[in-house]
């Protein structure tokens, strides 16, 4: 076994493999860019080294930076995590050139089933069905669109290299292939380095199903069951769970079948993923899709129901090892969820978000030291209980999460005897789950778990694209107002400054912060209008998602309970919260029974803006501007595409609101803000 390795990733997946390392003894060594110099993973391994400046090109891309890295520690083998350099061809070989041992499989594999037509051209040898379409290397867009009546539509439209949904375009209509093989191009070429597309039949109804797969270099391969991950928005996962409940025993025993062939396809080594896309309408009819050759942002659930560390089964591979389990050895146990809290906005398009974590709260796991798993389950040990919740995370407060790198930040994980215990255990794991500071998608993963088709298992992967506006965007609490408005009024020149009043933490958080109690405060002290005739009242506004409220604040006892709690008395009913301040202390994050809220003091807006005369184009998230699509002064309609913006490794193409002329505000590189004036559209004289 190695006595050192290094870590070529960061956040929640480079704390995850230091956490079974530590159990087994091995020191770790972590890698950062200037961006994650404090982060947690910097600080938990046994060493640290600067790989370079925030932009992953310029750190944790660059293989030549990494392997002067692994020489300068003396670390023995590389574990890549998933994402940056984990599928890369190349890194794996100059690896092996240098004698490093890479914990994944060979290079060769890796450039089989990295490029999905090879890989479909491999499995398709070994008699693993294939969704129809048109999978041939180097075909031109005119070529591409002259074969797509072949294949029928709808089509999907998907890059050869890469994953993650980034690139794939669903087309439904013959004129809408164009633009959607030009766009799906440019993004294949900015994320992968690659822009070779093939098509494919898109599947109505789909349901994304997985199997885990584990090889030895000694020709074993097994499998260790499945995961459903149809819930997906922009073709990207956000709930996963197993094992799935579509599949019967014949199409489970099927598909473990049709992964452990595609492994052997390539003579595979390590831990990897092979996916299939079936018809909610057609169960036992599965197609392959592709196989992700690296461990799965998902793999927790596989490790719960198994009890099998999937990331101590990759360090022994690696270490020329044979697998010490067959086929016989694993049986799913249980059912787990796992939901992945990103830093995005589910009310405008899931787009990602940013900002820095003011304090962070996540209900406290139950698993053993190693993985979140009980002592002696990691290699089988199948009688150990692995129920309750296990959280996945590299955020801590005061944390500040960036564009440059992908917005999910933690991963809740609920284990439960059943499928209807899990899922009630993670809408209460939900509950108690919060990152002020930063807008997430934590409100909205309740929202969906708490859907009757959730809970009845009838998935598919345009489930989210289905639900209605009101259910991407929570309603605002008239309570978080309230809550708001006491940080607020107990500001006066002898008591504290509102952000320390409002920075609570609670039992449920990693950080715990101080606060003031108003009700220990001299009235006379307050400043906040008090009167001996009647009660003091304040009219307080706030901004909530663009929309103005204001409170009339009456004043009413404010006092703390032990752990951090707000609690208020209106009307003779006490209602609990917490609430938290920005360092400047006009944006306060509140927090009910409801969720989290974030509110905003508005400034006097004494001026009118040079856009005020015309449509703003907003920048919808922080990021770079790659493309001006439409030239200054030209004229426009509504719909046409303006600037075209990459953030969280996605492109993003804005379009203008309105039909006029167009006065630009930036240009291609610039880096933008959210919310910032990229550009105006003037609209015609009279309009």
């Amino acid at each position: 076994m190695f006595s050192r390795i290094l870590i070529a990733n960061r956040g929640e997946i480079a704390l995850r493999v230091i956490r079974t390392c530590r159990r087994l003894g091995i020191e770790t060594v972590a890698v950062y860019s200037d961006a994650d110099a404090e982060a947690a993973h910097t600080r938990a391994a046994d060493f640290a080294h600067r790989l370079g400046s925030a932009p992953a090109a310029q750190s944790y891309l660059d293989i030549e930076r990494v392997i002067a890295a692994v020489r300068a520690t003396g670390a023995e083998a590389v574990h890549p995590g998933y994402g940056f350099l984990s599928e890369n061809a190349a890194f794996a070989r100059r690896l092996e050139e240098e004698g490093i041992v890479f914990l994944g499989p060979t290079a060769a594999a890796i450039e089989t089933m990295g490029d999905k037509i090879s890989a479909k051209q491999a499995v398709a040898a070994r008699g693993v069905p294939l969704v129809p379409g048109v999978a041939e290397a180097g075909l031109t867009d005119d070529q591409l669109i002259a074969r797509a009546e072949e294949v029928g539509f709808p089509v999907l439209v998907k890059p050869s290299a890469g994953g993650g949904g980034k690139g794939m375009r669903e087309v439904f209509e013959a004129p809408a292939l164009p633009e959607a093989l030009a766009s799906a191009r440019r993004e294949a070429a900015s994320s992968f380095g690659d822009d070779t597309l093939f098509l494919e039949r898109l599947v109505l109804r789909p349901r994304h199903i997985e199997v885990q797969v584990l090889a030895d270099s000694h020709g074993n391969v097994i499998h260790l069951g499945e995961r459903e991950c149809s819930l997906q928005r922009r073709h990207q996962k956000v709930i996963e769970e197993a094992p799935s409940a579509l599949l019967d025993a014949a199409t489970r025993e099927a598909i473990g079948q049709a992964a452990v062939d595609t492994a052997k396809a390539v003579d595979y080594r390590g831990a990897g993923t092979v996916e299939f896309i079936v018809s909610a309408d057609r169960p036992d009819e599965f197609f392959f899709m592709e196989m992700n050759t690296r461990l799965q942002v998902e793999h927790p659930v596989t490790e719960q129901v198994t009890g099998v560390d999937l990331v101590e089964q990759q360090l022994r591979v690696g270490a020329g090892e044979r697998l010490g389990l067959v086929q016989e050895d694993i049986r799913l146990t249980g059912h787990s969820i796992e939901a992945r809290i990103y830093a995005e906005d589910p009310a405008r398009g899931f787009l990602p978000t940013g900002g820095t974590a003011l304090d962070v709260a996540f209900p406290r796991g139950t698993g053993g030291p190693g993985t979140g798993l009980p002592a002696g389950a990691a290699r089988g040990g199948h009688g150990a209980d692995r129920t309750g919740v296990r959280v996945d995370a590299g955020l801590e407060p005061g944390q500040q999460i960036v564009s440059d790198y992908d917005p999910m930040i933690a991963k809740l994980i609920v284990t439960g005897a059943d499928r209807a215990e899990a899922v009630a255990g993670m809408r209460r794991a939900l509950a108690k789950s919060a990152v002020p500071g930063i807008v997430t998608n934590i409100g909205f993963l309740q929202t969906l778990m708490g859907l009757p088709e959730v809970a009845a298992g009838d998935l598919d992967t345009g489930l989210i694209d289905r639900m209605a506006e009101e259910q991407l965007a929570e309603e605002l609490d008239p309570l978080a107002l309230q809550f708001a408005a006491a940080a607020v009024t107990s500001q006066s020149p002898h008591s504290r400054r509102v952000s320390d009043f409002c920075r609570i933490g609670g039992p449920e958080t990693s950080h715990s912060a101080h606060s003031v109690s108003v009700a220990g405060v001299s009235a006379w002290q307050q400043g906040s209008g008090w009167r001996s005739l009647a009660p003091a009242r304040t009219l307080v506004p706030f901004v909530h998602r663009g929309e103005r409220h204001e409170t009339e604040f009456l004043h009413p006892p404010v006092t703390r309970l032990g752990g951090g709690e707000l609690v208020l008395t209106l009307e003779g009913e006490q209602h609990h919260g917490r609430v938290w301040a920005s360092s400047d202390a006009r944006t306060f994050w509140v927090r009910t029974a409801r969720g989290v809220f974030q509110l905003v003091r508005p400034l006097a807006d004494a001026t009118i803006g040079a856009a005020a005369g015309g449509a703003e184009v907003l920048a919808p998230m922080p990021g770079t501007v790659i493309e001006v699509r439409a030239a200054e002064g030209a004229e426009v309609a509504a719909g046409d595409p303006v600037v075209v913006v990459e953030a969280m490794k996605m492109e993003h193409v804005l379009r203008a609101p309105a039909a006029g002329t167009v006065e630009l505000r930036t240009a291609a590189g610039a880096q933008v803000a959210l919310d910032e004036v990229l550009a105006v559209v003037i609209p015609a004289d009279g309009e």
